[in-house]
């Protein structure tokens, strides 16, 4: 089943006003995209807050990396059909923001986390956040969390049964004299006994490739975890028996992966729900040097498509850029993540993303999604729509079934 396809570039920016609309016949679904002052939009999370309204983060500027890019919030009040105009959480014109989550803690603070990094070094991140004491309505000074160089986060926190924080991270390592380009990166889980007040890194072993952890509690102190792959080949999976506090080693699943990202939540039902680009490395040969090529040729460190090497100089593998980041695909697992039924495309078209580059709309992605289950049973779902825009679906209950 496939409920939407492409536009234009020209036709995105008179669409973002926030306003959600029905989708052509489909009555079961509902589409918006969201306000912005920026020519790039990336990366969007979803959550709800104290309040029942639906937030949503990302962050804009002119492209990544830059020093223009900042952490935006919009929100989508209870009852309202638009999303409001968003305010910008994040000001350093040194640094590129990114990545941004929001977490609700047990005590009712809202916590707004991100990364913090210089032009495209993801080897030198370290992870930010901003406190709010009101439910999300203001928010505290922008304060270091995990300082370790290279630490990057895109996936929520969970709690665990015994009132541990686990918040998924991926260690982002630059190889001496080298610029970083993904190749050994790992997954690991930032850890909190105290909430929040102090953060223990735990290594998720053999995980090299593995990144954007993204943690499922199951029951009975089980919990699984899927895995963008950096070689592009499958979507990865974890599973803790000991409440998070220690990983199995990412094995392949069904379910192919780009090098780009997904998201998993739990369903009411029992089920997961899995929102994801449906191609790998195998579905494309198209390649770029690394997610950084603007921002490399400027500094005379651009290598051609044509010159991309599959393999490093010991013979272990690269990471695989470029791969068209599209259809964006939904799909549902019974069984904790072993099988999967058949997946439907919210989004189909070319997915190309040889480039970055949004100010002269080359670029056509659609990525980064977030999906989570409303009180009602509606799934909202929220992605990078061409890397111009994030655009908003609501799937009534059933619909995506």
């Amino acid at each position: 089943m496939t409920f939407g396809s492409g536009l234009k570039p020209e036709e995105i920016p008179p669409l973002m006003s926030g306003v959600i609309l029905s989708h052509g016949t489909e009555k079961q679904r509902f589409d918006a995209f969201l306000p912005s002052p920026c020519v790039q939009n990336h990366a969007a999370n979803l959550a709800f807050l104290p309040d029942g309204a639906l937030a949503c983060v990302w962050f804009g500027g002119t492209m990544e990396g830059m020093g223009d890019i900042s952490i935006y919030m919009s929100r989508l009040a209870p009852g309202s059909t638009q999303w409001s105009e968003p305010e910008k959480m994040s000001d350093d014109p040194q640094k590129s923001e990114q990545n941004p989550l929001l977490f609700t803690a047990p005590n009712g603070k809202v916590w707004l986390i991100f990364t913090s990094q210089t032009s495209g070094n993801q080897d030198g991140a370290v992870v930010k956040r901003r406190i709010s004491a009101d439910g999300g309505r203001t928010f505290g000074a922008v304060e270091i969390l995990c300082d370790i160089p290279g630490t990057f986060v895109r996936q929520p926190i969970v709690v665990n049964r015994s009132g541990h924080w686990l918040l998924p991270v991926f260690r982002c390592v630059g190889e001496p004299g080298l610029r970083w380009t993904g190749d050994v990166d790992t997954a690991a889980v930032l850890l909190s006994r105290d909430a929040g007040a102090s953060w223990q890194m735990v290594d998720v072993p053999d995980s090299v490739g593995a990144v954007h952890m993204n943690i499922v509690a199951r029951n009975k102190g089980r919990m699984v975890a899927f895995f963008r792959n950096r070689f592009a080949t499958q979507i990865l999976r974890s599973v803790s028996l000991d409440d998070g506090m220690s990983w199995s080693a990412p094995e392949p699943t069904a379910l192919p992966n780009n090098n780009s990202s997904i998201q998993a939540t739990a369903l009411s039902d029992g089920r997961i729900a899995i929102i994801y680009n449906h191609s790998n490395a195998l579905t494309s040969s198209d390649r770029r040097h690394s997610l950084y090529d603007e921002i490399e040729a400027e500094e005379g460190a651009q290598v051609p498509p044509s010159e991309v090497e599959a393999a490093l100089p010991d013979g272990r593998p690269k990471a695989i850029w470029g791969v068209p980041r599209a259809p964006m695909s939904l799909v549902f697992s019974g069984d904790g993540g072993e099988s999967f039924a058949a997946s439907r495309n919210l989004e189909t078209g070319d997915g190309y993303c040889l480039t970055n580059n949004s100010k002269d709309a080359l670029n056509r992605e659609y990525s980064y999604p977030s999906i989570i289950e409303g009180p009602d049973g509606a799934l909202h779902v929220a992605y990078t729509y061409y890397r111009r825009a994030i655009k908003y679906v609501r799937l009534e209950p059933g619909c995506a079934a």
